[in-house]
């Protein structure tokens, strides 16, 4: 097995959890990897003195942008490997992650994207009994999984290994989106120009805490309008036909009902850009009154 791997790791301003990442980065299987640290503008240089004391990783600093987009891409503009993987600067990597996701990728060459689900830990690192991203059926997140999972699902951004080539194909994180939902709309551009392969392991141990995904929760309202451009873009292209275009508005407009709680007036304005006859749609209107009883 060989291929560099290059692992983008974007922070700000907290090395303690950063350097657990890291060494969970070097205590890997497999060693043909470099890492790849964007400092998002952090106050002081502790961040790049852990950096220097790790052999295998380059740090390179950005002026504050406030959010994982522009770190990403600076990381994706640097990056030499022939693989791809983003990890947050919370998360931890079992030792075997590469090793496996990268058996995968090298012997089905069909294969762009390998993903699994994660283990939850808590802020000061101890396992919870909870595993996300784990669907039913782990046919449901491999192959062309567009229909499946617009709307629907996602991807764990720190499990994720890809090939240079889908990166390639399918161009930067969106730094114009808010600093929420920005991994969706990515992960969602993939998937129609890629084939993925879902690892039924929780090779990722996902850190939760006091600041994971409260700051911006507000924001995730702007998601299914961001999609729904994605979605436009792939009937534009012809990568999908009228039938599937349909099928997948509809999935975003549910998608959007489910937001009311975040804010009903304006998530409303935005239902009616996805379709303005979405209250057609008698699905729509009864998932829209169960949100609304949960709500009160």
């Amino acid at each position: 097995m060989n291929g560099l791997v290059s692992i983008i790791i974007p922070t700000y301003d907290r090395p303690k959890l950063l350097a657990g990442t890291l060494d969970s980065v070097m205590a890997q299987q497999y060693t043909n990897f470099e890492i790849i640290v964007v400092d998002d503008g952090s106050p002081n240089d502790v961040t790049k003195e852990l950096c220097a004391s790790y052999s295998k990783v380059r740090y390179h600093r950005i002026e504050n942008s406030g959010g994982p987009s522009k770190p990403r891409n600076e990381g994706i503009r640097l990056a030499k490997g022939e693989y791809l993987a983003f990890l947050d600067d919370d998360d931890l990597w079992e030792q075997d992650k590469l090793t496996k996701q990268l058996s995968i990728l090298q012997s089905q060459h069909e294969t762009d994207l390998v993903h699994n689900c994660c283990r939850l830990i808590s802020e000061e690192g101890f396992q919870l009994d909870k595993i996300i991203g784990r669907p039913g059926d782990p046919k449901e997140k491999t192959g062309k999984v567009y229909l499946r999972m617009i709307g629907n699902w996602t991807l764990m951004t720190s499990s994720v290994l890809i090939r240079r080539s889908l990166v390639e194909k399918v161009g930067y994180f969106n730094e114009e989106m808010p600093a929420a939902g920005e991994d969706l709309e990515y992960w969602a551009r993939c998937s129609f120009r890629g084939d993925f392969y879902y690892l039924d392991e929780p090779l990722v141990r996902y850190r939760q805490h006091a600041g994971t995904g409260v700051k911006n929760i507000k924001k995730y309202i702007e998601v299914p309008g961001y999609l729904m451009k994605v979605v436009k873009e792939a009937r534009d292209e012809e990568i999908i036909d009228a039938s599937e275009y349909t099928r997948l508005k509809q999935q975003l407009m549910r998608m959007q009902i489910k937001k009311f709680h975040l804010g009903w007036l304006n998530s409303l304005g935005k239902l009616f850009r996805i379709n303005p006859f979405w209250f057609l749609n008698f699905d729509n209107i009864k998932l829209l009154a169960v949100v609304m009883f949960k709500r009160s």
